[in-house]
């Protein structure tokens, strides 16, 4: 039985699954994006979560727990030279200040729609979270119902309610009547 137990086994041994745990999260620290299979992406984000809140609190015990847990992984250029940084380095002195303010979901998850060669597995891509606007969260770019919406609160912030228009063929009650006519037939 398996009560209580979390995880997934991924077909792996528990050295071999912490290995790969390992691997890739110290992958998607270093590059910030990794390509890898849907069931490896949701146990990866666990732990990459739990890393990534320690950083943010700084301390030196964080740092040795995610030390014990990540083991430290020189960042390695294009031409095999060592960086100044290793991957524990870059967790604590920029990825975890870098979301200082957020309360958690470091990660998301973008399915991609090929699949996998050898055995059809579905792909996707595990990468932080910016914190910057990208294009897609740009004003420009934003849905027609988002930016209506913008243009209701502003009008509201203004004072001032957006007037409907009337769609074409329909007129506008009491249009018939002259103004003045309009304000005798109120006082009736």
């Amino acid at each position: 039985m398996r009560h209580r137990v979390l995880g997934k086994q991924l077909s792996r041994s528990t050295a071999h699954r912490r290995a790969l745990r390992r691997n890739m999260a110290a992958s998607l620290i270093e590059h910030g994006t990794i390509r890898t299979t849907q069931a490896k992406a949701k146990e990866l984000r666990r732990f990459v979560e739990r890393l990534i809140t320690a950083a943010k609190v700084g301390t030196l015990h964080a740092r040795r727990r995610v030390i014990a847990l990540l083991q430290d992984r020189d960042i390695v250029d294009a031409e095999g030279k060592l960086q100044d940084k290793t991957v524990v380095q870059k967790l604590f002195d920029e990825i975890g200040p870098r979301y200082a303010d957020r309360p958690g979901g470091y990660t998301r998850i973008i399915r991609l729609a090929e699949r996998r060669i050898g055995d059809s597995g579905a792909q996707v891509l595990l990468q932080l979270v910016e914190e910057k606007p990208t294009k897609a969260t740009e004003k420009g770019s934003q849905s027609r119902r988002k930016r209506r919406a913008a243009k209701r609160h502003e009008a509201a912030a203004e004072g001032k309610a957006p007037q409907e228009q009337p769609a074409q063929g329909e007129k506008q009650a009491g249009s018939d009547q002259p103004e003045e006519d309009a304000g005798q037939a109120d006082d009736k």
